[in-house]
């Protein structure tokens, strides 16, 4: 059994203005950090898009304006779910996959990696609990060259 190490990125609120493929369509700095630091720790990555759910970084999306804070309990379980029955569907997850969250609580905590650990994944958080400043100082040095 092959174990496979995914990375789920969560999306922002900054976007290019234009339809790009998901990868390039988040243009903050947080985005790109995460976005380089799953391509160097993953074998494979996807999106966690409020509107969208999960996106493959290859997918052409246009801009859109929402974000799960904007949402209810109900409504970010119901997500939750969707993203869930995706992750089924197209990524496959096996039990002893490690799932890389690079995404805040509004995309974990509302039966996202409840839902994993439920699947026998193992999951891990590098930035869990740091603010925003913190964060990006930690995408910074994990991308300096050793």
């Amino acid at each position: 059994m092959v174990i496979r190490r995914v990375g789920l990125v969560g999306c922002v609120k900054e976007k290019s203005p234009s339809p790009q493929p998901a990868r390039n369509l988040y243009t903050s700095t947080l985005f790109r950090g995460r976005r380089n630091f799953v391509e160097q720790s993953c074998s494979e990555w996807w999106i966690l898009s409020a509107l969208h759910g999960l996106v493959d970084p290859s997918e052409v999306v246009a801009p859109y304006d929402l974000a799960l804070k904007a949402l209810g309990r109900a409504e970010r379980r119901h997500w939750s779910q969707r993203v869930l029955t995706s992750i089924d569907e197209r990524v496959n997850v096996q039990p002893g996959d490690v799932i890389e969250f690079h995404a805040g609580a509004e995309y974990r905590d509302f039966g996202l990696e409840v839902g994993l650990i439920d699947r026998g994944c193992q999951i891990e958080n590098p930035t869990v609990g740091m603010g925003i400043g913190v964060q990006l100082r930690f995408y910074k040095e994990a991308m300096r060259p050793r």
